[in-house]
């Protein structure tokens, strides 16, 4: 008799209730069993159970279905039990993740997982790996299957799309055995942590290049300085075009032939990179921020430098102010690094007048100070002060950076008069820009107003003739 005839005949409303109660009994069960130990049907008890449910329904029209109904939930009940025993008797897999020793914005990097099972038996296992926020991976979840007191290695890539420590959560699991009736959850690994770098490609691609003497590639302008510093370096035969002032009489009176004297390119000098940190400086230019574009231009300005002899100090100014010490050397680049992964724009006004009082504090010593902020209109008098103040003691480069929404702007024909407005808008602002840059630079101040793309290589050409005025 199906359940529907059972419900009919029942001589009173208590039958039929424990009836129902009989018929909801494994659904409560199972939601218990995910309530204490995480453990729920999985597809394919699922399906059973809706074919179950068929066969419940025939039942009520071809009485031969209906005897076949009892040994159908007998054999379906009989392995569900024993696939749960088998789930709960498995222990809980490990998990080792090996990271990166460190990473780069936006560059794919890859993460090994082994995933270890203790038991004797094969489980099927569904992987999710706990990725940093934002980040991009294709490669979840992933399907394995365990051997037997064996493990099972994968290896994925990942993306960061952001500068600091990136963490790496615990990872998801799902178990299963061969049955695959019953699945169970479980948390594994432990939490892990990793440096996200700016992307120092550039860096190293400049690195390789002056292995190989050919930095032209790079477009950064090696020129000839000769004459210029005052540290001997050697006798040589006169070359046309050297300056009279160079020319050894004595010597030359002896071979009777032109000597020249070469002198050491200048060494030794400071240079400080004041990176502004202010909430103009989070303005997008393609995928990355105008910021993330001047930390990729700061790296290979500072690798420039310490291959130059020079020391290189860091500082920031904004809501947040920190310094890095002039360091020397190319070996100091990791330094640098270390200090500069995990800066942030925020979203507070820059002080200008702050940042150059405590940079004049900090540094004493004459230096070549290159400041890289975004430029506008209204800074004024805000900026010029303070920058005028410390150009009596130090040289002083000024780096802003121009928006490509401006310049977008200004190249998209104006069909409305909406159009005609933000053009000329648009003009206003780099004319009130333009403006500023011209005062400084009647005040003795050098300027440098490009593109995010182009800043690192015409920020490491200015700084090379810019350091010959210290």
């Amino acid at each position: 008799m199906d359940l529907w005839n059972i419900l009919a005949a029942s001589e009173s409303w208590l039958d039929r209730w424990g009836v129902l109660l009989c018929s909801l009994g494994p659904i409560v069960f199972a939601w218990l069993l995910y309530i204490t130990l995480s453990v729920k049907p999985a597809s394919r008890m699922v399906w059973i159970a809706m074919v179950w449910l068929c066969v419940a329904i025939l039942g009520a029209f071809y009485p031969v279905v209906e005897s076949i109904w009892p040994w159908f939930l007998g054999v379906w009940g009989s392995l569900a039990c024993l696939d749960l025993f088998v789930l709960l008797w498995a222990k809980r897999p490990e998990l080792e993740r090996h990271l990166p020793g460190r990473m780069a914005v936006g560059v794919e990097e890859k993460v090994e997982i082994r995933v270890r099972n203790h038991r004797p038996l094969v489980y099927q296992v569904e992987l999710f790996d706990g990725i940093p926020e934002e980040s991009k991976c294709e490669d979840f979840p992933r399907k394995l299957k365990l051997p037997a007191k064996g493990f099972h290695k994968i290896t994925y890539g990942v993306t960061v799309p952001e500068r600091g420590e990136a963490v790496f959560g615990k990872s998801f699991l799902e178990l299963r055995t061969g049955l695959e009736l019953w699945s169970r959850q479980y948390t594994v690994g432990e939490e892990q942590s990793v440096r996200v770098y700016p992307n120092y490609e550039p860096v190293i691609q400049l690195a390789l290049l002056a292995m190989e003497s050919q930095p032209q590639p790079m477009g950064i302008i090696q020129k000839n300085r000769a004459g210029l510093s005052k540290d001997f370096h050697q006798l040589r035969d006169y070359q046309y075009g050297d300056n009279l002032s160079q020319i050894d009489w004595k010597a030359s009176s002896k071979r009777l032939s032109l000597i020249s004297r070469d002198y050491h390119e200048l060494r030794d000098q400071t240079v400080i990179l004041a990176i502004d940190c202010g909430k103009r400086m989070r303005a997008m230019d393609g995928e990355a921020a105008q910021f993330d574009h001047c930390l990729n231009a700061v790296l290979l300005l500072a690798y420039v430098a310490l291959r130059q002899g020079d020391s290189v100090g860091v500082m920031s100014f904004g809501q947040e102010e920190r310094w890095l010490p002039p360091v020397k050397g190319t070996q100091s680049m990791t330094t640098i690094l270390n200090h500069l992964y995990d800066y942030q724009a925020t979203t507070s006004p820059s002080d200008y007048s702050e940042a150059v009082e405590q940079l004049m504090r900090r540094q004493a010593r004459r230096s070549l100070v290159i400041m890289l902020t975004n430029v506008r209109g209204e800074d004024g008098l805000e900026l010029v002060r303070p920058l005028r103040m410390m150009r009596k003691r130090h040289v002083v480069l000024l780096s802003s950076l121009r928006e490509k929404a401006i310049m977008e702007r200004l190249d998209t024909p104006a069909e409305t008069m909406k159009d005609a407005l933000g053009v000329a808008r648009a003009q206003q602002y780099l004319h009130d820009r333009r403006a500023v840059l011209e005062e400084l630079q009647s005040y003795g101040i050098s300027t440098l107003e490009t593109t995010a793309r182009e800043l690192p290589v015409a920020l490491a050409n200015r700084y090379l003739v810019d350091r010959e005025s210290l």
